[in-house]
């Protein structure tokens, strides 16, 4: 289903451009697809002293015209973001960098990193790999419970989850998510080592970044005595990457839950400091399988081939058009079949991945693909041998994510926005697939953002973390939560 919009959104890659007063950061942000993930904001310094003023507190704008997102959607010019209105139409959502009373835990934030980042280095100790999260997960629990956050618990699939409610907060809750899981296999060697500035272990960013900025986020709201309209949930969830398929945050919004009335979902997804994903890529993943009586490659000859079948499909699903095609995708993935090459194969199968961030083209995708596996297995099946049993076709869905989009002129990303460009760097409004998917589709106000730092390597054995202006993204993810909270 696709989230309710107050306009059309700009195309991929529009920028929300703030006054060139800082350097601008490099750093995309969560995104599985794009190897690096750079988040330094250029001349920022990481931690502040004591007695600093944050970077864009009031005072410290005395000199300089009030920031504003200067590149305009289509449908109309943006306005200042304290003038939006929150997602729960309870009140402004607002630019939180020039909140004073925020200061305090802005501060304790940069001088809290080195914590931080220690809480990181610990996570990625311990493994969580595919549907054996549970070690890693008993860890963040105890953490939740360390910090005094309220009724922290696993739920039934092994989601961890613990609450803020400051006093006088009610009703729908925002979400904030860092997911448990990694994509490297049980036995992968996870012990972190340090080159310069980068710290290189399997996972430390993808998304023990994102997990140790949900705990400091944590820490300095529980020990804080601010008041905000909503309570924050949360959440350490599981099966995320690839074949886990979001298992984690699809039972959050399962039918019935009342999550699907939460407020506003946050999810913190790697490094990096300027990237908003505010649209969903959905994807579809298949697992064809085409068996037949095979047989001996001269005796046997004239029955019919389930790799010769699969290679007909193939070049069919080649020559598909894609509808949407800047916006969707259609990979044949992984193939196999076969026992020896004197024989007929008995069996052969290929997996597919289907893309796209359009709502309801994956279906449309699916039937395509469906109509030339039958045609080609159609042909197969007609040139065999008499005698000779056909070719029988098997499809299964191995993965299934949804598409959605939170309008670029929706609040909370208007005020992420503000908030990034605040912190000198430049917002880039981008599309990703991440735990935002569910909510996202769900039609709930929905963003994913990284927690600062710079990364490489993600999803490779050599992936690395450096904590260039960390701290910065770990302020953005608590001023980002606080404004969808209603302070």
């Amino acid at each position: 289903m696709r989230p309710p919009a107050a306009g059309r959104a700009p195309p991929p890659g529009t920028r929300l451009a703030a006054p060139p007063t800082r350097r601008q950061s490099r750093g995309p942000g969560p995104g599985k697809d794009r190897r690096t993930a750079s988040g330094r904001a250029k001349g920022v310094r990481g931690a502040l002293p004591p007695n600093a003023t944050p970077p864009g507190d009031r005072r410290s704008r005395a000199k300089s015209p009030v920031r504003r997102l200067t590149t305009a959607p289509a449908g109309g010019s943006i306005r200042p973001s304290h003038e939006f209105r929150h997602p729960n139409r309870r009140g402004p959502l607002r630019d939180l960098t020039r909140h004073a009373p925020l200061q305090p835990l802005r501060r304790q934030v940069h001088q809290t990193d080195e914590q931080t980042l220690a809480e990181q280095l610990e996570l990625v100790r311990i493994p969580a790999p595919p549907f054996a999260e549970g070690v890693r997960g008993e860890h963040v629990l105890r953490r939740f419970a360390a910090l005094g956050l309220c009724d922290p618990r696993t739920d039934e699939v092994g989601n961890v989850l613990g609450s803020w409610m400051p006093e006088g907060a009610d009703g729908p809750p925002v979400v904030v998510a860092a997911h448990l899981d990694t994509v490297f296999p049980a036995g992968t060697i996870v012990e972190p080592r340090t080159a310069g500035k980068r710290i290189h272990a399997p996972g430390i960013t993808d998304n023990c970044r994102g997990l140790a900025g949900m705990l400091a986020v944590a820490r300095v709201l529980a020990a804080s005595d601010v008041r905000a309209p909503r309570p924050v949930l949360f959440a350490a969830t599981v099966g995320e990457e690839g074949i886990g398929d979001l298992r984690g945050v699809k039972h959050l919004f399962r039918e019935g839950s009342p999550l699907r009335g939460a407020a506003a979902f946050i999810a913190l997804d790697g490094s990096g400091l300027r990237r908003i994903v505010h649209r969903a890529i959905g994807s579809r993943r298949l697992r064809i399988e085409i068996e037949g009586p095979g047989g001996h490659s001269w005796s046997d000859r004239g029955a019919p081939n389930p790799v010769a079948a699969l290679g007909t499909a193939i070049a069919g699903i080649g020559g598909l058009s894609l509808p949407h095609p800047d916006r969707s995708a259609l990979t044949v993935a992984r193939i196999g079949g076969g026992s020896s090459v004197n024989s007929i194969p008995e069996e052969a199968w290929m997996e597919l991945d289907l893309r796209s961030e359009v709502p309801g083209v994956l279906g449309r995708m699916e039937d395509e693909v469906r109509a030339v596996l039958a045609r080609a297995v159609e042909v197969q099946n007609a040139a065999r041998r008499g005698g000779t049993p056909p070719l029988r076709t098997r499809i299964q869905v191995i993965g299934d994510r949804p598409s959605g989009e939170t309008s670029a002129l929706h609040p909370l990303v208007r005020a992420a926005g503000a908030i990034t460009g605040s912190l000198g760097a430049q917002a880039e409004l981008v599309g990703s697939s991440t735990d935002a998917n569910v909510p996202m589709a769900l039609g709930i106000p929905s963003i994913a953002i990284g927690a600062g730092g710079d990364s490489g390597g993600i999803h490779t054995l050599d992936e690395w973390y450096a904590n260039d202006a960390g701290a910065l993204g770990v302020e953005r993810a608590l001023l980002v939560v606080l404004a969808a909270a209603g302070v």
